[in-house]
């Protein structure tokens, strides 16, 4: 199975971007970072979730480059970044490889928007407590994530909560089986646990491949590092401000997750709850994902002269 499978024709056919490069992380990890748009516009940096590469990202960078440098990177073992070691798995190494990412793609002094998808949301989380990340960071968007307690808040499964459902969520996401080709059938699961249910064919389609792409041995040992996640102590550490965004309809990260991010966060701007919305949001929400990165540049790195916008308010609902 190829891993850079995705679709090649729509909103959600990855773009080509303008250079590509290898950014080199802490442990030697060699990350695939592309960017688009012009060199001289204001940054914009994207990490995408579990199981996911750059081609997540596809609608913000279409509609974000045309004003902004748009920088998005495949995690370590996803995409076109080559699988770590087996010691290469841990918050850690994924807050050392979003430093190593930033230092490779902005100028001296410069600071961007960063913005994290699921695991890309831990991602920065983890490094929040990094001198480089806060010299860097202009202002953050944490989209359908959380800190901790991810296996046992799942609702994947349809049975009350307790030992018994956090156990079998559990195995069920750190299962070794091949997820194979995109079936109609494999549609379907991945649309109920991880899509809305109004979620439409083309979005379904774009987030399947993407995720079937992940090979097998890189989905399960991050699905171990996320099972033992406790990010609690970082959120603290996040002091730039930081937008949330969630689905009311994820299985994955219930929206349990984006009220607690946005109580506990030092800076917290605005949470946007969206309605009907899973966990797959840059997909099945990009208009609301897009315009949330394009505010958070316009109040952090002055790219346009603004009075008052969406982010000013604590909690917002949005329907598609």
């Amino acid at each position: 199975m190829s891993r850079l499978m995705h679709v090649v024709a729509g909103p959600y056919a990855p773009p080509v971007a303008r250079r590509e490069l290898v950014a080199v992380s802490a442990d030697g990890a060699r990350l695939h970072v592309e960017v688009h748009g012009d060199e001289d516009a204001p940054a914009v940096v994207l990490a995408h979730g579990w199981t996911c590469s750059t081609a997540f990202w596809a609608a913000q960078i279409r509609a974000l480059a045309a004003t902004h440098r748009v920088v998005a990177y495949d995690q370590r073992g996803h995409g076109r970044s080559p699988a770590a070691r087996a010691a290469g798995h841990s918050t850690t190494a994924l807050a050392d490889d979003l430093v190593a990412v930033l230092e490779a793609t902005l100028a001296p002094g410069e600071r961007a928007v960063v913005g994290g998808h699921s695991m890309g949301g831990m991602t920065i989380m983890a490094a929040a407590g990094r001198p480089e990340f806060a010299e860097r960071a202009a202002a953050v968007l944490l989209c359908s994530t959380g800190s901790s307690r991810l296996v046992s808040e799942a609702r994947v499964l349809p049975v009350r909560a307790g030992r018994v459902r956090t156990r079998v969520t559990g195995a069920v996401l750190g299962s070794r089986a091949p997820l194979g080709p995109v079936t109609p059938v494999a549609r379907k699961v991945l649309k109920y646990a991880t899509m809305g249910p109004g979620s439409a064919p083309d979005k379904v389609e774009a987030c399947a491949r993407i995720v079937h792409a992940c090979p097998t041995r890189v989905r399960h040992a991050w699905s171990q590092v996320l099972a033992g996640l406790d990010l609690d102590a970082d959120v603290a550490r996040l002091t730039v401000p930081t937008a949330v965004i969630g689905g009311t309809a994820d299985r994955l990260t219930p929206i349990v997750h984006a009220r607690g991010l946005a109580a506990a966060l030092p800076n917290c701007v605005g949470l946007t709850e969206l309605t009907g919305m899973g966990h797959m949001t840059p997909v099945e929400a990009p208009e609301a994902v897009t315009a949330a990165l394009r505010e958070l540049a316009e109040l952090y790195l002055g790219t346009t002269e603004m009075g008052t916008t969406d982010l000013d308010t604590t909690v917002k609902e949005k329907t598609p």
